[in-house]
């Protein structure tokens, strides 16, 4: 698991320590605060470590290997025109350094980005392992109606869509568990599929179904186009096939970028309970929102029925000289955010009208 995350200079933070929960991490603030950023650079790093591993076998990495395939995958998830673009804009020179530490120390790691660089940064510390489990990435929208075929195009044409895109359809992709493995994964799936009435489908040409339940030719049942269903529930049946692919597994780790995107406050309860059951199942969560009902959905659930989860909330502040970052282990202790107090003022102003 992924214990700390250390950044100095790194696009808007001047300096942030943040402590990690094996479990679930919330992430919250204003748009512009750096939520993505930190969920990318994160997600970035456990990238190249899984993909390089697949690669070199029982080869240990290097610095000339991790220097370059580093740098490759920051640009290719933000989006940047070179990597030192993600170095804390300062007058003159500047250089952006990241430590990562594990619970497996092995997979240690701290490097540099200087603002001159476009497609190197420098190796502090190397790591002497490879990652064994992919990270999974989440973005805002869904991604399984853009699937057929998007792989390939990507991997043959510039395209300005974040790497993580690329990724989460390749895993997308991937066959369903079969046999006894699908055990592990029906706790989780059967909600999911409960919520969707329904399980999804690929077929051989690559286009995603959501198969409806019910009786053979009864009312309700048959197989609908994944174009046809609702975005709220794309996304949910999004999650259903990565695990039902076994790509979210334990030990496990997933990055998911404002869950509630497009969700109604039904589906967005039922995002939360999946999230938690997800941490009890080994995976480690991180995810960025600023949607105060989904905090306070997690938050009712982890005192009620998930109080065996730990969490760690982490509240990003804009200031003059950047953003800082407050943390603790519940919601009161990372302080206010402008969105969610507008939340609260609108909801009392409402009240009061009443």
């Amino acid at each position: 698991m992924l214990k700390s995350v250390d950044i100095k200079d790194l696009t808007v933070f001047p300096h942030a320590s943040l402590q990690f929960s094996p479990q679930l991490n919330v992430i919250s603030g204003e748009n512009g605060s750096g939520k993505s950023h930190l969920l990318k650079v994160a997600y970035s790093v456990l990238a190249v470590s899984f993909e390089e591993g697949r690669k070199q076998n029982d080869l240990s990495p290097t610095k000339a290997q991790l220097q370059t395939k580093l740098a490759d995958k920051l640009v290719g998830v933000f989006r940047a025109e070179a990597v030192g673009r993600l170095a804390r804009r300062k007058h003159g020179r500047s250089r952006s350094e990241i430590q990562f530490c594990f619970d497996n120390h092995k997979l240690d790691i701290s490097f540099n980005v200087a603002s001159m660089r476009k497609s190197e940064v420098g190796i502090d510390k190397l790591p002497k392992t490879w990652l064994e489990t992919p990270p999974v990435f989440l973005p805002t929208r869904e991604l399984l109606t853009i699937y057929p075929g998007f792989v390939s195009v990507y991997e043959n044409h510039y395209l300005e869509f974040e790497e993580t895109w690329r990724d989460t359809c390749s895993l997308l992709g991937a066959l369903p568990l079969r046999g006894p493995r699908v055990q592990s994964v029906e706790k989780l799936l059967s909600p999911l599929e409960e919520a969707m009435k329904g399980n999804i489908e690929l077929d051989m040409n690559g286009h995603f179904y959501l198969r409806t339940s019910g009786k053979p030719g009864a009312p309700g049942e048959g197989r609908m186009e994944i174009t046809l269903v609702a975005e709220g529930l794309r996304k949910l049946a999004m999650l259903a096939r990565l695990i039902a692919t076994g790509s979210l597994r334990d030990k496990g780790y997933l990055f998911w970028d404002e869950p509630e995107a497009n969700l109604n406050p039904k589906l967005i309860k039922q995002v939360a309970k999946v999230i938690l059951q997800l941490c009890q199942n080994g995976i480690q969560v991180f995810i960025a929102t600023h949607s105060l009902f989904l905090m306070r959905e997690i938050d009712i659930l982890l005192q009620k029925n998930f109080n065996d989860v730990k969490a760690r909330f982490f509240g990003l502040q804009l200031g003059e000289d950047g953003v800082s970052v407050k943390q603790g282990e519940s919601v009161d202790d990372i302080g206010s955010i402008t969105s969610l107090e507008e939340e609260l003022s609108q909801s009392d102003t409402y009240l009061a009208t009443e």
